[in-house]
């Protein structure tokens, strides 16, 4: 019998640490060993040389769709698209399943689905809505990762927003679980009024749709959600911060001593309301897209360490309903980009900016890990799970429709060429992607 399962040989290994030379071998799932030279006998081995090993990306937000919209997406396709980007575990947001993760019979179904179909490791967030606070502690109980609310229309007719009441009485429930809050925070008078006064005057482009939806409506938000984490002790994460004047307020609140993170997206930090011009549906979302110095803005930040975590958000939809014509008020808002993750956070982050290699697995694999207590995962050291992924960076690719694992093959980020290609996905030991291939 063999001593390992697999060795990794001769790559470079990445953690949020420190970049070096070494080793990994790996037994039943899990990594028993990193060091400078590694010789023994294992069933198999691969040769890494001239590759960067880093920790398997954690993508904390995606819309995977299944049950319910599994034509939009699903537990299967989701997963090996996040194969293919190198990630190897996905927290699955409750909605735009239908129904929603809103209570244990509907967390036991999606459970069931992605021990069938994914080929990471799922995890799932419950949700907060006004209907179901007396279902948060049996949705923890039973191992969601955290809880979820829309303080804006989610835009899922079975998946209302919570008013100020749901998320002050909800959070207390949270904080009393030793949970966290993640929170889409948009002020709905701001977004709702501002939609209103446009449309009515004929204002239908898309600077008209960003301008609905300013960054002052996702500051008026946080600092309201804030304030509730603050009398109820909650412990708060707020997705999809699309400006680094959001981040600031963040950054103001943890000084003070508040328990509170921020996530990010790849969009922000390569898309702009130029992209959302020209490709019209595939670019929008919400938050919307912002203009470039927002996006040079929120780089700072994340070289900072004032950005914890990234998250795809990846939120598809079939093709006919991203098309725009002439309002930018219409069309599902949602973008797909969970395959090109790290393609991203390489290019546009290490390349171009100087994001050292060990900030990119921080956001996306050691904080991820520690905020949401996967003890387990976020690194590469003896006694975690062996969830890894290799990526030649010396490799470059322009990135086309027919490349995409996704349901539906299209995303605002075809065209554009990437450094830095994933060669390998390791999940807990197994080979799940090699060479192009899910395996």
């Amino acid at each position: 019998m063999a001593t390992y399962d697999l060795i990794i040989k001769n790559g470079t290994v990445v953690t949020a640490e420190q970049t070096i030379q070494a080793d990994v071998a790996i037994k039943e799932g899990k990594i028993i060993k990193v060091a400078d030279q590694i010789v023994a006998d294992a069933d198999r081995e691969i040769n890494a040389e001239g590759l960067h090993v880093f920790p398997g990306l954690i993508d904390s937000h995606v819309h995977f769709n299944e049950p319910g919209r599994a034509d939009w997406e699903g537990l299967e396709t989701g997963s090996k698209s996040l194969a293919a980007g190198g990630a190897t575990t996905f927290f699955d947001m409750p909605l735009n399943s239908t129904p929603p993760v809103v209570d244990k019979e509907n967390l036991a179904n999606k459970q069931a689905l992605a021990d069938e179909k994914s080929v990471v490791n799922p995890r799932f967030w419950g949700g907060l809505v006004p209907e179901n606070i007396d279902k948060l502690p049996e949705l923890h109980e039973n191992g969601v990762i955290g809880f979820k609310a829309f303080m804006s229309p989610s835009g899922i007719e079975d998946f209302n927003n919570a008013d100020d009441a749901t998320l002050y009485n909800g959070m207390k429930v949270i904080a009393s679980l030793g949970s966290l809050l993640a929170v889409h925070a948009e002020s709905t008078v701001i977004c709702e009024q501002l939609a209103k006064e446009k449309q009515e005057k004929g204002l239908t482009s898309a600077r008209d749709f960003v301008e609905s939806r300013p960054v002052i409506s996702e500051i008026e938000a946080v600092r309201r959600v804030i304030s509730f984490a603050e009398a109820t002790g909650c412990k708060l994460h707020i997705v999809h911060a699309s400006s680094r004047k959001v981040v600031e307020v963040i950054e103001e609140a943890k000084q003070r001593g508040v328990d509170v993170t921020v996530e990010t997206c790849p969009h922000y930090l390569s898309l702009t309301v130029k992209d959302l011009e020209e490709q019209g549906g595939l670019a929008k979302c919400m938050p919307p897209l912002r203009d470039q110095d927002e996006v040079d803005e929120l780089w700072e930040a994340v070289k900072n360490g004032e950005i914890n975590v990234i998250g795809s958000d990846h939120s598809p939809a079939p093709a006919d309903m991203k098309v725009i014509t002439d309002n930018y008020f219409e069309g599902w808002g949602g973008i797909s980009g969970a395959q090109s993750t790290l393609n991203i956070l390489l290019t546009e982050g290490y390349f171009k900016r100087g994001v050292s290699l060990e900030k990119i697995a921080e956001i996306t694999a050691k904080n991820p890990a520690e905020i949401f207590k996967l003890t387990t995962k976020g690194t590469i050291a003896a006694g975690y799970d062996a969830d890894v992924t290799l990526v030649d960076l010396s490799e470059s690719f322009e990135l086309k429709n027919e490349d995409l694992l996704y349901r539906h093959q299209h995303s605002p980020y075809v065209g554009r060429t990437y450094q830095g290609n994933v060669k390998t996905t390791i999940v807990e030991g197994k080979v799940v992607y090699e060479n192009g291939e899910i395996k």
